[in-house]
């Protein structure tokens, strides 16, 4: 009788009756590596009934993710890490920084130095802060939610649902959001030519509709709140992110 590696009960099956372990594991192979592959980005078949799901009818959908059904749909956290992997491969592959947002003239307004007799263009430090955003887009999608969830929450408290809660909707139409950014950075890179802020157009208009269609879909008022929370929250997050590079400025100078 073999014992099982995990708790060390004896075991004469497949299965450790005391955990339910395996007591053989499968040798990791090529076909292995392929199922954890499948498994990750599609969630057991998950990630595309909540891709369908939150894209048709966001808020009917997350409130019963809330509610009722948290078996079919992915978790929001692993929602989010995974349209962020593919946001950040896309921006990668295309080349989507800082100077698409046309933020700064860089050459007239960055900082020039020679570097091995070159010249080059160092980034002010805001523009670095937006390269880490698109770079790690996933972190940033979780802290700016945090903010968003505070106003969501602050505007729509009448209606029963926790900060928490907020936040899951939140999650759910930060992933999407990634979705249409990776898109429209397909076609921006396909076309040359610069769609960014159609991009942003696109997701701060389907946040707004998401976040009106979850609390009261049939009230003009809730699209309102919702545009205003959704604006208000990344006004404050795109103002902590310069203030702080603001100062870091002034330490390094």
């Amino acid at each position: 009788m073999n014992s099982c590696n995990s708790c060390g009960e004896p075991t004469n099956g497949n299965y450790c009756s005391n955990c339910g372990q395996p007591t053989k594991l499968r040798r990791i192979d090529g076909r292995y590596i392929l199922s954890e592959i499948g498994d990750f980005f599609f969630a057991n078949k998950g990630m595309i009934y909540t891709l369908k799901r939150v894209l048709l009818t966001p808020g009917e959908s997350i409130r019963r993710f809330i509610k009722e059904d948290r078996y079919r749909f992915v978790k929001p956290i692993t929602f989010v890490i995974i349209t962020s992997l593919i946001f950040a491969f896309v921006s990668y592959l295309f080349n989507i920084d800082a100077k698409d947002f046309q933020l700064y003239d860089y050459e007239s307004i960055g900082y020039q130095h020679q570097y091995e007799g070159v010249e080059q263009i160092e980034l002010p430090t805001v523009d670095l802060f937006i390269n880490w955003v698109i770079s790690h887009h996933g972190y940033s999608s979780i802290i700016s939610g945090l903010f968003v969830a505070f106003w969501v929450n602050l505007f729509f408290r009448k209606k029963g649902y926790n900060i928490f809660e907020v936040f899951v909707l939140l999650c759910f139409i930060a992933g999407m959001s990634s979705i249409f950014s990776s898109l429209v950075f397909i076609i921006q890179g396909l076309t040359h030519t610069n769609l960014i802020h159609v991009s942003l157009l696109i997701v701060m208009a389907y946040s707004t509709w998401a976040i009106g269609q979850f609390f009261d879909s049939k009230k003009i008022s809730s699209y309102v709140k919702a545009f205003i929370s959704y604006l208000l929250g990344f006004i404050l997050f795109g103002f902590i992110l310069g203030f702080v590079a603001a100062f870091i400025d002034l330490v390094i100078k």
